[in-house]
């Protein structure tokens, strides 16, 4: 499940918006600020999973583990001319 930090984090490695989030996410600009939210609010899984998904769409890796949560963006490998 995306937190709301990550989602911020993820979006300054990109160096989007808001707004352009929403847009890649399909999902409204409400929605997605609630998601950033720290105050708790509820979010549907529906939203968090369209985030997710236009994140890791374009190179982030949402990292969670017993030692702590995370975000990379992760650079695609070059293909070898031969």
């Amino acid at each position: 499940m995306i937190t709301a930090r990550q989602s911020r984090a993820a979006r300054a490695l990109l160096g989007w918006t808001q707004e352009q989030l929403a847009d890649e996410a399909r999902v409204s600009l409400t929605a997605l600020k609630r998601l950033e939210s720290e105050s708790g609010l509820e979010v549907y899984e529906t939203t968090r999973d369209q985030v997710r998904r236009a994140f890791e769409a374009n190179g982030i890796l949402l990292l969670n583990s017993d030692q702590g949560i995370g975000v990379m963006h992760v650079q695609a490998k070059a293909v070898p001319k031969g």
